[in-house]
């Protein structure tokens, strides 16, 4: 059953709905179980490789964004950093170096311009060690750069699982020197599994955050949980003052376990979000949205909910069977959405328009030769960064892995 797109915060929490299912190996190797599927056909049918884009409003596909050349095939141009443990979160820094977190051994590293992979140190290091408990999915997971750093010292967040609870920290990176961490947003459910864990600076200088629902489907569907969100706070974890309900971070929610954010030059928010059993997503993110977990994973129904709520939910941009994606980071270019897709192990693309909606079926490129994909960010004019993501239990690690390689297009 398809779902509309709505801007109205709806607290669905209080039809009390449970899920009836487990949570899954979000991130596994395997291929997805056998599901029975919607309960309606799908709008629009998927293609070969198993994705699907939703149907718009429209009655044809809108224009590609911008003039963007399309895309016909991606290189690996270049391996810019090998051996990095469980790699999770990538930030590109001003110097035109990165900063890699490694989620099992709950540090961060810096990978220079040439190519050195230098150890982080100093107190917020100590800090993070000590406060981060590894496990599962939790660890230290995403890591943004704030704006109006210089090539000396940034100001940085990290999202970390502790024992109790997930946290957003933020403190300065001078060098390799983390300065002392302050807690931006504390209490976020932490679990083995669905932690989130993405951090990133909007168009509008406010930090978003993305929570799973650890576990726990019906938190997504509760407003006064931070599990199962997307939030948006200031700089300091004030939410927002325009957010949706006042006082507080919750922006959007329905959210079952998003780990990449981003957004288009004209300011369209995009996340994306691993599915259940059937279909994951990518999602065009507005104030309010409501994108439907537990009641529904992609277009297909869990049950549970009159129309009239499901009319209310916010349509996926696009879906794909979880055995083909599995999509964790996410990058925002004029060509598209770029997915980094871990159990599908290939880089996927969806190409958008100017209203943000897919204008034309998604592509997957670099399929089976990187392995599981952790990260992608855009680093340069038709160039992104890749993370691979092999040495966390889940893969078939090389003799390199993991690596952070750049790709042309």
């Amino acid at each position: 059953m398809s779902r509309r797109r709505t801007t109205a915060l709806l607290a669905v929490a209080a039809l009390g709905l449970t899920a009836a299912c487990a949570p899954s190996d979000d991130e596994g190797t395997t291929g997805a179980p056998t599901s029975t599927g919607p309960s309606e056909p799908p709008a629009v049918a998927p293609s070969d490789d198993g994705a699907t884009t939703a149907p718009t409003e429209t009655s044809s596909a809108p224009e590609a964004a911008a003039t963007a050349a399309p895309v016909e095939q991606v290189t690996v141009t270049a391996t810019l950093a090998t051996g990095l443990a469980a790699p999770w979160g990538l930030a590109v820094l001003p110097d035109g170096g990165a900063l890699v977190t490694l989620r099992d051994e709950a540090r961060a590293v810096v990978v220079s311009s040439d190519g050195e992979v230098l150890d982080v140190t100093g107190a917020g290091a100590d800090q993070l060690a000590e406060q981060t408990a590894p496990g599962g999915e939790g660890g230290l997971l995403g890591v943004a750069v704030l704006p109006g750093g210089t090539e000396a010292s940034v100001e940085v967040v990290l999202y970390r699982t502790g024992q109790d609870d997930n946290a957003v920290l933020r403190g300065t990176l001078t060098g390799t020197e983390l300065g002392d961490l302050t807690p931006v947003v504390e209490g976020i459910p932490r679990a083995r599994t669905h932690n989130g864990g993405q951090v990133a600076v909007g168009p509008d200088g406010l930090l978003y955050v993305s929570t799973g629902d650890a576990g726990e489907p019906d938190r997504a569907q509760d407003p006064d949980s931070l599990g199962g969100k997307i939030l948006r706070v200031t700089l300091d974890g004030e939410p927002a003052p325009d957010n949706p309900e006042p006082g507080s971070p919750v922006f959007s929610l329905g959210h079952r376990n998003v780990q990449g954010l981003g957004w288009s030059a004209d300011g369209v928010m995009y996340a994306s979000e691993f599915g259940q059993n059937t279909l994951d997503e990518v999602n065009r993110v507005v104030a309010g949205g409501n994108y439907g977990w537990p009641l529904v994973e992609g277009d297909d129904v869990a049950g549970g909910a009159d129309e009239a709520t499901l009319a209310e939910l916010v349509a996926p941009v696009a879906t794909w069977a979880t055995d083909v994606a599995s999509p964790s980071g996410l990058a925002v270019t004029p060509e598209g959405v770029w997915l980094a897709g871990l159990q599908g192990q290939r880089l996927w693309l969806v190409p958008t328009g100017a209203d943000g909606a897919a204008a034309a079926e998604p592509r997957d490129f670099l399929t089976g030769e990187l392995g599981r994909l952790r990260a992608v960010v855009a680093a340069g004019e038709r160039e992104l960064w890749v993370l691979t993501n092999a040495t966390d239990g889940r893969g078939d690690p090389g003799p390199e892995d993991d690596r952070l390689v750049r790709v042309t297009y």
